[in-house]
């Protein structure tokens, strides 16, 4: 029996080696792409909850700047009703929120309405929730949404 020396038996492993090295190394960089995209997505996201938390603010400061003796007065000017419109103060502050805000639109042809959402009750209670749709969702996905209460004396 001959005996073959064991580097005529390794041929080529070295080789095999490096192949697996490499494909290794590529799913870690597919990783780290996937993962800089899903973070890119987020801040857009983390941007337009930032926006909706300052409209909302913006809109209360304007409650508490207005005359409040009387809810009435509060619901008069701020309160919103639908797709119709709704007071002085709700139409100003709702341009501001379409400039700012992508996907505020009202409703029809079956889509859901995004245009924000302000009631101020008889006590004064203010409830803002604005609605947003990011530019590469479908109409079908429901609107993100951003809820603030305020007592309003």
């Amino acid at each position: 029996m001959r005996h073959i020396p064991f580097q005529l038996h390794a041929r080529g492993i070295a080789l095999l080696e490096a192949l697996c090295a490499i494909l290794v190394f590529s799913f870690g960089v597919l990783g780290l792409v996937g993962l800089q995209s899903v973070s890119v997505g987020q801040a857009a996201l983390a941007q337009y909850r930032t926006d909706a938390s300052l409209l909302s603010d913006e809109l209360i400061g304007r409650m508490w700047a207005s005359n409040h003796a009387a809810p009435s007065t509060l619901q008069a000017a701020f309160n919103s009703s639908g797709d119709a419109g709704g007071g002085t103060e709700y139409q100003a502050w709702l341009n501001l929120v379409k400039a700012t805000l992508p996907g505020v639109k009202a409703g029809g042809d079956g889509a859901v309405s995004t245009l924000p959402t302000v009631v101020v009750d008889s006590n004064g209670v203010a409830t803002i929730t604005l609605f947003w749709r990011t530019p590469n969702e479908s109409a079908s996905n429901p609107p993100h949404f951003h809820t603030v209460v305020a007592q309003i004396r």
